[in-house]
Order: C-alpha cells, then sequence, then structure tokens
C-alpha cells in the first residue's frame, strides 16, 4: 500500500440538507411511520463506516463518529457526546436539528417527551444492538407510541448516488505477526463457547473476524479489516459470510483449511435453521444486531445476548504481538523526531499550517517504507483549532500555525507489526503562563498513569481519576475519556479495556491502551498528551497481591518549553528525565545527525 492515506476535502460539505430531511420525512411518513432514528453505524458497529454506510454524515453533515438523529414529522434531533460540543453546531444546520449533548438529554428521554402518543417510531434493525433497541422500545412505549423495525433502511430510498459497498481483498496475516495460528485461536473460542452453554457464537465484529482468522482487508479506511460475518459452532467447521470476490489466491487457500465460505446474503436462513434446531446462539452485545437476534429467536432459538468472547482474547496481546509493538513504536518514534525537528525548525517564521503539518508528518512515515496506511485521520489543530478534540482539518479550515500559539497533532501509524497513536502538543514561539500551567498539569496526569501500580483486577474506571487531579486542583477537566484500547494492526480504537468512567474490564497482562489526559480552552487552545502503555506485571517486594503497572511504549519528546519545573514533584521531574533518556537511547542511532542533535536538545534532563 503506498498513502498519501487522507485527503483535505470538506466531507460535510455537498448537498441541500434540509431538502434530504423533507424527503426523508415524506419517506417516513409513506411507510406509515411518524419518526426514523438514524444511527452513525454500519450493520457491524465500526468505528470506521464504509462510505455507503455513512447514512448520518449524507442527512445532517455531521461527521463525527458518534451520533444519532431522529427524525419526526415536527423535530429533529441530532445526539452526539462531549467530544464534539463545537465540531457538531460547525457542520449541522441547526434550524433542521437541534443539537443534543446526550450528557444533559438523554436519546430516550427525547423521545419519550416528543414522540404523539400512539406514532410508530420506525428503525434499521441492523444498525442497532440488541440493547439498543430495548432502550429504544422502552422510551417509545412511554410515549405511548409502537417502535416498528422497518424492512429496508428508508435514508437508501432517497439516496440516490449511495456509493457501492466495498470490495477490497482479504489478505492473511502470517503468524509472524499474529503469533498464533488460526487453528488455535478457533480452538480458543470453542472452549469458552462450551464454558457459556452456547452452541454457535455469531461473530458480528470484524475486527473479530479479523483475528480469529488470521486475515486483514482494506473495506474501511484505516482498519485494514474485511466486511464479513462468521458462524462458529461449539462443534464442527465455521462458516465465513464473505463476498467471493474478496477471497482469491492465498487467502482463498488459507480460508478453506479453516472454514466453510458463503455469500453474506446467505446469513439470515443459516441462523434460522440454526433456531429452528433450538440452537443457543451467542449474539455479541457490543456490535450485534438486533436483526441477528430476531433471526435466531423468530426461529424459535435462544439468542444469547453477551460478550463475544474473541473480544477479550484479542485485547490481550501475545509475546510476538507486544514485540511487534515495541518494533513498531521504534519506528514510528524515529518518523516523529523528524518531524518534530522539522517543525521546530519551519514553524517560527509562521508560514506553516495545518496542513503542511500533517502531510510533513505523513511522509516522514511512509519514508520508514513499512506504513500500511495511517490508523486515523491526523488531527492537526492550531490555536483555537486544538480545542475542537476531533477535529480534522480541510482545505475550509486549514489554518496557519502562527508565533504564540500552541499546536496539537494527535497521529498513528498502520504497521503489519503494530498500531500507534502519539500526542504531543508544540509551542511555537513563547507560551504564556497559564499555557506552561495548563500543559504541566496535564502532564502530571499523564506521569500519574504511567506510573500507576494497582493490584490484579484494578479496572480503568478506578485510575482515571489519577489523571484528572492536578486539572481537578485548579477546577479543571476533560470531556473525554483518558485512554482507549488499541489493536495489533487492527483498530487503533479497540475494547473492552479502556481508561475512563465507564471503563470496567480488568486490565490484563498484554493490554495496550492510551494514556492521554487533555485540556481545552474553547476559542484559545487545546492540549493533549498522548503515549501508548502496555499492562504488564509488577514485582514489588513483599507485595501480598498480585500486582499490575505500565511499560511505556511510545518514544517522543514533551515540549520542555511547556513544562513549569515548580509544578512538579522531584518524583516526576526524575520520571520525565528517565523518559527522555530512554527515548535518546532508543530513536537515536536511526535518525540523521541534525535530527539526533536536535533530539540530544530536546531531551536534555530538566
Amino acid at each position: 500500500m503506498s498513502g498519501p492515506f487522507q485527503t483535505f476535502d470538506d466531507t460535510s460539505a455537498g448537498g441541500p440538507r434540509t431538502a434530504r430531511l423533507d424527503a426523508l420525512r415524506d419517506e417516513i411518513k409513506k411507510r406509515g411511520a411518524h419518526g426514523f432514528v438514524v444511527p452513525r453505524a454500519d450493520e457491524h458497529q465500526c468505528e470506521y463506516a464504509p462510505a455507503c454506510a455513512e447514512r448520518l454524515a449524507w442527512l445532517t453533515g455531521f461527521t463525527g463518529s458518534a451520533g444519532t438523529a431522529v427524525v419526526l414529522a415536527e423535530a429533529a434531533a441530532l445526539f452526539t457526546d462531549g467530544r464534539y460540543t463545537l465540531q457538531a453546531p460547525m457542520q449541522v444546520d441547526v434550524s433542521d436539528f437541534e443539537i443534543v449533548n446526550i450528557a444533559e438529554t438523554r436519546l430516550a428521554d427525547w423521545i419519550a417527551r416528543r414522540l404523539p402518543a400512539g406514532a410508530k417510531l420506525g428503525f434499521d434493525p441492523w444498525l442497532h444492538t440488541a440493547e439498543e433497541t430495548e432502550r429504544l422500545r422502552v422510551a417509545v412505549r412511554k410515549a405511548g407510541g409502537d417502535l416498528v423495525a422497518f424492512d429496508d433502511n428508508p435514508v437508501d430510498a432517497i439516496w440516490t448516488d449511495r456509493p457501492a459497498p466495498p470490495s477490497a481483498p482479504v489478505v492473511t496475516h502470517p503468524e509472524e505477526f499474529a503469533g498464533e495460528s488460526a487453528q488455535d485461536k478457533l480452538a480458543r473460542i470453542r472452549e469458552a463457547l462450551a464454558c457459556a452453554g452456547c452452541d454457535a457464537l455469531v461473530v458480528s465484529d470484524p475486527h473479530n473476524l479479523a483475528w480469529a482468522f488470521n486475515i486483514r482487508g482494506g473495506d474501511v479506511s484505516h482498519t485494514p479489516i474485511t466486511l464479513g460475518y462468521a458462524l462458529l459452532p461449539s462443534e464442527g467447521r465455521p462458516t465465513l459470510f464473505l463476498a467471493g470476490e474478496k477471497v482469491a489466491g492465498e487467502a482463498a487457500r488459507h480460508l478453506e483449511a479453516l472454514a466453510d465460505r458463503a455469500e453474506p446474503s446467505a446469513l439470515a436462513q443459516a441462523l434460522a435453521t440454526l433456531g429452528q434446531s433450538g440452537a443457543r446462539v451467542r449474539v455479541d452485545r457490543a456490535t450485534g444486531a438486533e436483526a441477528l437476534r430476531a433471526l435466531v429467536a423468530d426461529a424459535g432459538g435462544e439468542a444469547d445476548v453477551g460478550d463475544d468472547p474473541v473480544t477479550l482474547m484479542k485485547a490481550v496481546k501475545n509475546a510476538v504481538e507486544i514485540e511487534g509493538a515495541r518494533a513498531a513504536h521504534r519506528r514510528d518514534g524515529v518518523a516523529v523526531a523528524r518531524f518534530l525537528a522539522w517543525f521546530d525548525r519551519e514553524a517560527p517564521a509562521g508560514a506553516l499550517t495545518e496542513i503542511d503539518a500533517v502531510e510533513a508528518l505523513e511522509r516522514r512515515r511512509a519514508e520508514t517504507n513499512a506504513l500500511a496506511d495511517i490508523s486515523f485521520p491526523t488531527i492537526s489543530g492550531a490555536g483555537p483549532n486544538g480545542a475542537i478534540v476531533h477535529y480534522r482539518v480541510s482545505r475550509a479550515t486549514n489554518r496557519r500555525i502562527a508565533p504564540g500559539e500552541l499546536f496539537l497533532i494527535d497521529s498513528g501509524g498502520q504497521y503489519r507489526d503494530g498500531t500507534t497513536d502519539i500526542t504531543r502538543t508544540l509551542v511555537v514561539g513563547d507560551p504564556t503562563p497559564q499555557m506552561r500551567d495548563r500543559y504541566t498539569r496535564v502532564l502530571r496526569g499523564h506521569i500519574a498513569i504511567s506510573r500507576a501500580v494497582f493490584p490484579k483486577g484494578v479496572t480503568g474506571a478506578q485510575i482515571d481519576a489519577f489523571a484528572r487531579a492536578p486539572l481537578w486542583e485548579a477546577g479543571l477537566d476533560y470531556d473525554h475519556g483518558t485512554g482507549h484500547g488499541v489493536g495489533s494492526f487492527l483498530s487503533v480504537h479497540e475494547g473492552p479495556q479502556r481508561i475512563a468512567k465507564l471503563g470496567h474490564t480488568a486490565l490484563e497482562p498484554g493490554m495496550i491502551l492510551s494514556n492521554e489526559p487533555g485540556y481545552y480552552k474553547t476559542g484559545a487552545y487545546g492540549i493533549r498528551i498522548e503515549n501508548l502503555i502496555i499492562v504488564e506485571e509488577r514485582e514489588i517486594p513483599g507485595a501480598e497481591r498480585s500486582m499490575r503497572g505500565f511499560e511505556t511504549l511510545t518514544l517522543a519528546p514533551y515540549d520542555a518549553r511547556l513544562i513549569d519545573k515548580s509544578l512538579l514533584t522531584p518524583e516526576e521531574i526524575m520520571w520525565i528525565d528517565a523518559y527522555h533518556a530512554r527515548v535518546f537511547e532508543e530513536i537515536s542511532p536511526a535518525l540523521d545527525e541534525g535530527t539526533r542533535d536536535w533530539l540530544t536538545k530536546a531531551t536534555a534532563p530538566l
């Protein structure tokens, strides 16, 4: 594969939104309903959906990764979270859609208030999980209405130039990167099914499909997955439901040894047949569509809505994947150091733009000759754009990086041996005292997570406050989680592990997470500092419990010009100096002389 891997087109533009909203209302009315729910989701609940599934963006203009629209005859609303407080009003016509923060008003409460008694609210059962559907059903009942599953999506009926489904070829992911054969993985999955008392598992998450069968693909942006399903019985051969045009050559031979193959259209009948036999079929609570549950249950089977056991297996990296992650981060660290040195040389002149920075960093990653893709569209925010948590620069918003400003750049690479994700906040010229104060508080929270030691069984929710405490001391906070799980040449946002208020999965050795506290001053600047970390066992003399800690994978210096030493403890200063010494030791041998000189200064002891 070769770049560039991102463009700067304004994807929120393109078409009269009000006319689309009116057309959708007409289509809903034809079906005898009063409203319809439009989630930002595809049939697999993927973070990066294929273009043909971007119904929410087509209808509203909103391009965030999390959102849901409810369209009623007389009202419409877009629901999203705190990450998109600034972005949503910029992209969506507020005369068409009320923008609702789910932290303040739940979608179910809004429906319960706004849906008229006796009205029918339509939904697409392929785009909602079983649990989401039940919440919708409760809200609609509260309003005195009926929730109705539509056989086909009314948005598709009016989206006349809707893109075709993707059909990228399946490729194998060899054991030299996977660290375990697909046969052994499938055996482990069968054991988990037997323990759960299930007769079969529907693998609806394409990331789990990729992991279980040691395959990768290219059906969505920035995440090497193929869209499809698998039906894995507790005994016997699995069936893969993948479009035939995707499977050929080496991939076909690899999969033929593992499973039967059928077209995706055959899945419904296969589930109905299982249901007719009275089988108990596990449907993933996180990614399994309500349609999957209904196909089993309506045929007489038991749809067991619960956790796909693959999700947790995938989260715990094996020794080969861990060493691959270290190698990927060393390689990525070299590219990032070359970028940072370039930025320090060029930015003071005041001519660089946000897009210039994105292109320069991607170019340096590509020069490793190992980059398969970026892991997500680079967030490149100068000044006030840095305060937009998930800002995506376009040619329309591209801003010059001016002296006296902070610049936030959040980026990552997809390498066959690992996935990277790093954020650095940089200053051009001299920072203000407030900038240094805020940066240092964010850095202190970042260090607190890095240094955390905790007993076996502790979850991300239990340590999330470590990162926030230095900000809380000043009456500050941030409206996103502190850390997300990361895959191995898979999704840069991988569950179930996370460091967040709702991160309730125990942190186990081998799990990779991000560590990224932040601070955002609307209209002025944003600060975020992010490394990837991996959970490891910790030996503590005299310990009475099995303990855990973190190894930092990311290798890049912090901007010392933004650090206020007076706010740091001696232990925090020692940690920064030790980290910087390690960065220099691990990546300097691969740098040119000019970049090595820059890194010598950037990693000098505080």
